[in-house]
Order: C-alpha cells, then structure tokens, then sequence
C-alpha cells in the first residue's frame, strides 16, 4: 500500500481496512525495503526532471531494455551524471536529449558507448527551427501580403495598445541591432543595455517584430453566424452575444464588440487598409500542417509568401525532408541535407546537427529512443503529485525505482 499509494492515502485506505497504521511508518517501511535494480545495465536513457520547475532539477536513469527505472541522480549537474556513468562501464548505448550537458558527460565517461538523440526532440527542434525563420522574415512578408503600413485611424481600442507597445519595442530592437552591426556579440550587448540575453537573442533573431499578438479567437467557429446575421442587418454586438449566449457560446461580450467593432471600420474604409499579417506561429502552420486543407484566403495568403520570399519556402522543403528522412530511417541523405541546411535560413538547425553528427545519425538508424525515458517521468510526477511534491529523493526513488 505504501509503493501504491504513499503515506497519508495508504494510511487512510489502511484505516477502512481495519488495519490502522501511521503515515510515517507506512514511509519508513517503504524506504527499508527498497532494494536497487542488480542487473548490469547495457542500454540506457538519461534525462532531466524538475523537482520544482524553473528552480531545482534531477536526472533519471532508464534500463531500456527492461524497461525500467535504474536510478534517480540528486540534480542534473555534469559531473554528477559523469561520476555515476563511469562507474558502470558495462553501457554500450545511452539515449538522451539533445541538451549539451549529457552528451558531454557520456563522452568523457564512457568514450566507447553509442550515443542516441532522441528522436522526437530532433524533429520539434526542426519545426522550431522553421519558425525562426518566419519570424526573421516577418518584415519581408508584411510587404507581400500588403500590410506593411499600418494606419492607427482604423484600429480598435485592444489593437491600439498592442500597436503602441510594438513602437516602443522598436526603439529597443533599433538600438539592440544597430550594436549588433557595429560586431558586438550577444554578451557585450547584454552588459551594455542592460537587457536580458533572452530578449537580445530574440531581437537579433527577428523574433519581436510582430505588430499583433494573433491569437486563437473563442469568437473563431461562430464568425459564419456572426456574418450571416450581420449581413441581416443585427448591428448591436449586445444582442448578439446574448443570442450566442443561449445558442452555447461561453465567451465574453467584449470579443463581440470588438468584431462588431472592426466590421464597422471595415465598411468604412478600404478592406485592404484594415489587413492584418497572421503571427509567425500562424504562417508556419499553414505552409507545413494546413497545407492540404487551406481556405481560400488562407491559400492566397500562402502563395504570395512562396512567391515574394523564396527562400522560406526553401528552408520549409528542406525541414520536410529532413522529417521525412527521420521517419524513412535514411541516413544515406543527412550529409546532402546538411550541406543545403547551412546555406539556408535554418542553418542554425543544420550546424547544430553537424556538432551533433554522431548521435544524430544513430538516431536515424538505431531502434532506440528516449520515449521511454519520458514515460517514466509521466510516472514519476504523478508519484511527485500523490505526495504534494513535498518527497525528497530517497522516497521518489524507493517507490519509483524500487517499486519497479
């Protein structure tokens, strides 16, 4: 009951079972009798797990070829890992993320294991990638799609806000940029202006050049409806959230107004005035996942950026092949990928995987992976949640290692 269930829930299910006993020695029976796995280990996953997030971290420890915890590592310091790695040189295969820290550690502990990148990381790294580069080419798909005057005249109130913090953000872009053309790197501009690397980072990458948050709309599946009774001749945003209220809309009646709002400037004014370009999350959703069953909106939209930003439509063949060669295990092709990466927007991506070149080629071919690895974190937060996140790390690995 104890591995099962923890202290105060067992001792309560222990209570209606007529068998009283105390939390604290349901605990301490729990940590006496955890026993550590004996099997020398050959095939393993690492990886990281927050004790509390953003603050304090461990390391997790996956047999995976018995499919099982081996251990759980006090925090995710390199040494720490190196020192446990290299006393168990029996390892001749260790898959990990592809965070620097374990991979160095692996290297100088055990120089002859195999190392694997985790596979489902190398492809959200991918797509991540592909986003940088829309978002360092907003500037040239504002011109494409023709909106890159913006007019405050014709804006709502919450799109006003929005525009004015967007100008004030430029001036801290401009001055963050200008340092940059000047040859200073990334530290010296950090010191400089005070800002955080983060945000230099950001700026240097184009990533805070979207004028607009785009957001998903609650107001996103009732728009047919609202048009159909606009086009009635219903003009009292008011009244029609009340009657979206009894149809089942849960939203406020301030998204309302504001739609009512903007279809009002939009009879006003030239509808192109009032054009406004999707954020970079949306763009790179319609030209990779919504390819196949894109509106006509959507579709022109897509086709003016292929068309007036070429090099983003390269660099979102060369993220498709590159999923496309994880998923077909073809290896043969990476060197070819790389060479095209490096000379394209997501080379960041590409030289990335160079330094990584070993274990991302065996990613590719090997039948391991860190999913594993993953799962048992799924496993050790619940264990984590049972106990309020209050169980230091010789009860955590008494019920998830020892219970295994």
């Amino acid at each position: 009951m104890g591995l099962a269930l923890g202290g105060r829930p067992a001792a309560a299910f222990a209570d209606r079972l007529m068998m009283p006993v105390s939390n604290d020695t349901l605990l301490r029976v729990v940590r006496r009798r955890t026993e550590q796995p004996r099997d020398k280990l050959s095939i393993i996953g690492i990886d990281d797990f927050a004790f509390r997030r953003g603050q304090r971290y461990g390391t997790i420890v996956c047999d995976l070829e018995r499919r099982r915890p081996a251990t759980l590592l006090p925090d995710r310091e390199q040494a720490t890992s190196q020192a446990w790695l290299a006393g168990h040189p029996s390892i001749t295969t260790v898959a990990r993320d592809r965070g620097g820290g374990y991979g160095e550690a692996i290297a100088k502990a055990l120089p002859h294991a195999d190392q694997v990148a985790d596979r489902w990381h190398l492809m959200e790294n991918a797509s991540r990638a592909f986003l940088d580069a829309v978002s360092k080419t907003m500037r040239q798909i504002r011109k494409a799609v023709g909106s890159a005057v913006i007019d405050p005249g014709l804006l709502t109130y919450a799109e006003r806000l929005q525009y004015d913090g967007y100008l004030r953000r430029q001036e801290t872009n401009e001055a963050i940029l200008e340092l940059s053309k000047q040859g200073f790197p990334i530290k010296q501009i950090v010191k400089r202006t005070g800002y955080s690397r983060k945000l230099v980072r950001s700026v240097l990458r184009g990533q805070r050049s979207d004028v607009f948050r785009v957001r998903q709309s609650s107001l996103e599946e009732w728009l047919p409806w609202l048009d159909s009774r606009w086009g009635q001749g219903a003009r009292n945003a008011s009244a029609l959230w009340r009657e979206m209220r009894e149809k089942g809309f849960h939203g406020q009646s301030g998204v309302v107004s504001e739609w009512a709002r903007r279809r009002r400037l939009a009879e006003k004014a030239d509808q192109s005035a009032l054009a406004r370009t999707p954020s970079a999350r949306s763009i790179a959703r319609l030209m990779t996942l919504a390819r196949d069953d894109l509106s006509k909106s959507d579709a022109v939209l897509v086709a003016a950026i292929e068309n007036n930003v070429p090099e983003l439509t390269i660099a979102r063949t060369l993220i498709d092949d590159f999923h496309r060669m994880i998923r077909s295990k073809a290896v043969a092709k990476l060197d070819g990928w790389l060479e095209g990466g490096k000379a394209s927007l997501v080379s960041s991506f590409a030289n990335g995987v160079e330094k990584d070149i070993a274990a991302v080629r065996n990613a590719i071919t090997s039948p391991w992976s860190n999913g594993q690895t993953e799962g048992q974190i799924t496993k050790l937060k619940l264990i984590k949640r049972q106990m309020y996140g209050r169980a230091k790390i010789d009860l955590l690995q008494a019920r998830l290692v020892g219970a295994s």
